[in-house]
């Protein structure tokens, strides 16, 4: 009979055994969790930004222009992140001052310009030609990342792309829009606020290799809230004798269209990069579509139904290769960390 000893695996057996798990399962259960719970924050972002685009077109219907609508949006969502970061962490609050250039730039040509950019283009066009043009974001990190930054991108991830546009495409009815007989105004914000998106979103992961997503919003919106306040006649848009509703909308929109989900957002751009997150954030049509289901009574065409679920196959497809990608922002600042803790 075979002894103990000899039956016990050796240290060259053991290695062996994990090495053959590491290839089977290449990403520990924890980063899978992580990257999971990265995708979950972006669809909850998605969600809030449903919501808010059509709260924001109701403001405007009511006789808010675009440039109010920004002042109000932006400096409400920064004072309220102020308070509470003041409130529970405070320590976020804290920045290195050879980092005020990057947060000047990520607020300028990323929180201002998206907010003004997306909120003309709502007002000039419908709510599905806007995101029709936002949604060309994730093309255009694509592009950036793999020119710029010089990363390929992987099979899936191009397919998940392709499909992700093409389904918000279909989704938000696109195919019914004549682009002839669009604002042109309009679309040129359009595009603007896609590229706008596009850039906040890579440079904002660049600035949580040492920041947490919080202190990098915080800061971009802070950064905004101050241009537009000078841009605008400072607190202008605080000055008119809204309705209680109309108030109750305009926190709405600050908190629940804009604060929370570019807070979201930024949480998932810190598991899974802004490629990934940029991609799932293409499920807000879906949940506008179904939203206005739930509320409004509008069915969704068929052509519709098959957006939504090229966006969702998009989204798996995505997931179908789950590794644990070292240029993470959450990954980077734990390596950091760590090697700060080494004696």
């Amino acid at each position: 009979m075979e002894s103990w000893l000899e039956a016990t695996p050796t240290k060259a057996t053991l290695h062996r055994r994990q090495d053959g798990a590491a290839r089977r399962n290449p990403l520990p259960m924890n980063h899978r969790k992580n990257n999971r719970i990265g995708y979950l924050y972006v669809v909850l972002a998605a969600t809030c930004w449903a919501s808010g685009a059509s709260a924001s077109k109701f403001l405007f219907i009511s006789g808010i222009t675009p440039f109010q609508l920004v002042q109000l949006r932006i400096t409400t969502a920064a004072v309220f992140l102020f308070l509470w970061l003041m409130w529970r962490h405070r320590p976020l609050l804290r920045i290195d001052r050879r980092d005020v250039a990057y947060f000047l730039l990520l607020g300028t040509f990323g929180m201002a310009a998206i907010n003004i950019t997306y909120l003309y283009a709502i007002s000039k066009l419908n709510v599905a030609a806007a995101l029709t043009l936002e949604y060309l974001a994730p093309v255009i990190i694509a592009i950036y990342t793999a020119v710029f930054q010089r990363e390929r991108l992987s099979v899936l991830t191009t397919a998940a792309i392709l499909a992700a546009v093409a389904g918000c495409y279909l989704v938000v009815g696109a195919y019914n829009l004549d682009l002839l007989q669009l604002n042109i105004a309009g679309i040129l914000s359009g595009i603007g606020a896609a590229c706008s998106f596009a850039w906040w979103s890579v440079h904002g992961e660049y600035g949580m290799h040492r920041y947490n997503p919080w202190t990098v919003l915080f800061f971009a919106l802070l950064v905004a809230a101050v241009e537009w306040n000078l841009l605008h006649p400072p607190l202008e848009a605080f000055l008119h004798p809204y309705s209680l509703a109309t108030w109750g909308w305009i926190v709405f929109v600050a908190v629940v269209g804009a604060l929370l989900p570019f807070g979201l957002y930024y949480e998932g751009i810190n598991r899974i990069r802004a490629t990934r997150a940029s991609i799932t954030s293409t499920i807000e049509p879906i949940v506008a579509g179904v939203l206005s289901f739930i509320f409004l009574g509008e069915a969704l065409a068929p052509l519709q139904i098959a957006g939504g679920m090229l966006v969702i196959a998009a989204i798996i497809l995505l997931q179908l290769k789950q590794e644990q990608d070292e240029k993470a922002p959450a990954v980077i600042r734990a390596k950091s960390h760590e090697s700060r803790r080494k004696p």
